[in-house]
């Protein structure tokens, strides 16, 4: 069986919400499509995006849509980033954490991983390690 999974994160600002991950974590965005592109769409939605994907931290892919309605993100799913190099490690989680929170702070844990966890401004959670 062959299948990959991906993050695909509703959003009230897919741009920038994008432009914010490729800041912070490197990357550059693959395909960007509105609602727009599709026949009928109201003016109202036709800038709206209706599908982008996003490469980060290397060869990852988050997916994005802007949302029809209110976003709420919950504690219940985080993204997960395992670097090899703690300098990486360290930028990420700081500019992760730029107008968000810091939930754990990123320091070696008694399992001998680096870790720290923020929910970043948008309301998503991130974990962070450094194997």
């Amino acid at each position: 069986m062959g299948a990959q999974i991906y993050a695909y994160l509703m959003s009230e600002d897919a741009r920038s919400q994008a432009s914010f991950y490729i800041a912070a974590l490197g990357g550059e965005i693959q395909f960007l499509a509105t609602y727009g592109e599709a026949p009928g769409t109201p003016e109202a939605m036709k800038e709206k995006v209706m599908h982008l994907a996003l490469t980060v931290a290397g060869t990852n892919t988050l997916m994005f849509a802007d949302s029809l309605e209110p976003v709420s993100y919950n504690r219940s799913t985080s993204i997960s980033v395992v670097y090899d190099d703690l300098a990486e490690a360290t930028a990420a989680y700081a500019n992760l954490s730029q107008g968000g929170e810091s939930k754990y702070p990123f320091a070696l844990q008694p399992w001998g991983a680096h870790y720290g966890e923020v929910i970043d401004k948008f309301g998503v959670t991130w974990m962070i390690t450094k194997q």
